[in-house]
């Protein structure tokens, strides 16, 4: 937890308030993905409901604690942020704020997939990433961007449905 810590903050370390999120996230996944052990429930239970109060509810993002993020990740303004618990998001993704990540639903309301985000991948503002599909890595998603469909990896898409516009050739390493 330490080495992702030391990378999220490195990533952010001008704006107080994302480390603040995203801190408070890791220390919220550590005890959520420990929920079987008991005292990880005795002292995580209050730890996540905090979490859900003053970062969910308060501060506008939601980012539940059973997503699974990779280390760097970079939140722009961390505001009206919502990301489903089933998403996987991989390393040194940004988020910017109005960006909705969520699974595709049934009949029933019951999800039944989530995206998966690959390694580099920049989210502009307003985008909402939807369903059963993955993004490669090293992809930047354009602003106001719809993607319901896989993107390639080294890719730009921007649209609404999303299409690539660009291939990227020079790629971003970890």
């Amino acid at each position: 937890m330490m080495g992702y810590l030391k990378t999220d903050f490195k990533n952010n370390r001008s704006n107080y308030k994302v480390i603040f999120i995203i801190f408070f996230y890791r220390v919220a996944h550590f005890f959520s993905e420990r929920r079987h052990i008991w005292w990880s429930i005795i002292i995580g239970f209050p730890i996540r409901l905090c979490y859900k109060i003053l970062v969910e509810w308060i501060l506008g993002t939601e980012i539940p604690a059973s997503v699974k993020i990779g280390k760097g990740l970079k939140i722009h303004h961390g505001q009206c942020l919502v990301v489903n618990s089933k998403v996987l998001i991989g390393n040194n993704v940004t988020l910017k704020h109005n960006t909705t990540i969520g699974a595709s639903v049934d009949l029933n309301d019951k999800f039944i997939a989530a995206p998966v985000i690959g390694n580099n991948v920049i989210i502009h503002p307003h985008t909402i990433i939807i369903g059963d599909i993955t993004v490669g890595d090293n992809v930047i998603i354009g602003a106001g961007s719809v993607v319901l469909k896989d993107v390639e990896p080294n890719s730009v898409v921007a649209g609404n449905p999303a299409k690539k516009i660009k291939t990227l050739e020079m790629t971003v390493n970890d």
